[in-house]
């Protein structure tokens, strides 16, 4: 449990409201990572997914636990729809955001990386993905393909019939299967590319950078308008390639981001860009640049996401 729901979570003396506030507590930290990940993928946001889990202990907080028979449903449902409310006014936001919009990068326990369909699910590409998405359609999603929850128990989640949620889910599932990565890469291969693409960026090794890259690669970067960075996507192998040579002077660091071997960037021991990839018949097809400031606070410790 983070600080801030520590303090919401305290309280002093005992008797009846003190018992109920620590069977909420208890119920609330067993559950907290699953929660804190349904946010985090509704939004793309770790920052928000966190006040989400605030405005959900808020609530969990005040209700009778006597009268809660399934605790992960409830919270489950109530961080649904706190989710659901921020993601509206995301959108929102994101229309005046400078430049392309990445998700907030998170540092991932070795471990994410071996669970394939978690990996997958907070990958920066499906993320990306997600974001075609209506914000109902989103949450449909990832409650059904994600978490595995029963049509029932999302219904209730989105304030929608058990048969509207049915089709939801069929559109999502197939709008996604139309738009995600069409390759499931093994950590040990993507970490191999990852190696070999370090290096050529590191040595300014133009060549070895096109013989990684796919002829189509395209590079999108998240300055936020805070920091440097291109306003439109950069496309191509030997434009991607010019931008790469010009990290070399750099520390490149191997890291697990969202669950898939990434590359963090420092300047002056400062994390300075986030380098996600994503592969295609071995090659980097897609890459991913995060240099807004506002996302890289959580990059030097590791966020616990789970099914």
């Amino acid at each position: 449990m983070d600080e801030h729901t520590e303090r919401a979570a305290g309280v002093s003396g005992s008797g009846p409201r003190a018992a109920r506030t620590d069977a909420a507590t208890e119920a609330f930290v067993a559950h907290r990572n699953l929660l804190f990940t349904i946010a985090y993928e509704m939004l793309g946001s770790a920052a928000d997914a966190e006040d989400v889990l605030q405005e959900t202990w808020l609530r969990w907080a005040d209700i009778d636990q006597a009268t809660v028979r399934e605790p992960r449903a409830f919270l489950v449902r109530i961080t649904t729809r706190q989710a659901l409310t921020r993601l509206r006014t995301l959108r929102r936001r994101k229309e005046s955001y400078v430049g392309p919009w990445l998700p907030e990068p998170l540092l991932t326990a070795p471990d994410v990386a071996e669970d394939i369909e978690l990996a997958d699910s907070v990958s920066m590409a499906m993320l990306l993905v997600l974001e075609t998405l209506s914000p109902t359609e989103r949450a449909v999603f990832v409650l059904r393909e994600v978490f595995d929850l029963g049509y029932e128990e999302i219904a209730q989640a989105v304030d929608k019939s058990a048969a509207a949620v049915r089709q939801i889910a069929h559109r999502s599932r197939a709008h996604v299967a139309a738009r995600r990565p069409r390759e499931v890469v093994s950590p040990a291969r993507a970490r191999g590319v990852l190696q070999a693409f370090q290096q050529a960026v590191a040595t300014g090794d133009l060549q070895r950078l096109l013989d990684l890259i796919a002829p189509d690669v395209v590079l999108l970067t998240d300055g936020g308008g805070v920091v440097r960075a291109a306003l439109e996507p950069v496309v191509g192998a030997h434009r991607v390639a010019d931008v790469l040579r010009r990290i070399g002077a750099a520390s490149l660091q191997p890291a697990e981001v969202n669950g898939h071997p990434a590359l963090i960037v420092r300047t002056g021991g400062a994390v300075d860009t986030v380098l996600a990839v994503r592969l295609e018949g071995g090659l980097i097809a897609g890459l991913y640049a995060v240099r807004n400031p506002e996302k890289l606070s959580r990059i030097d410790r590791e966020t616990a996401v789970t099914r």
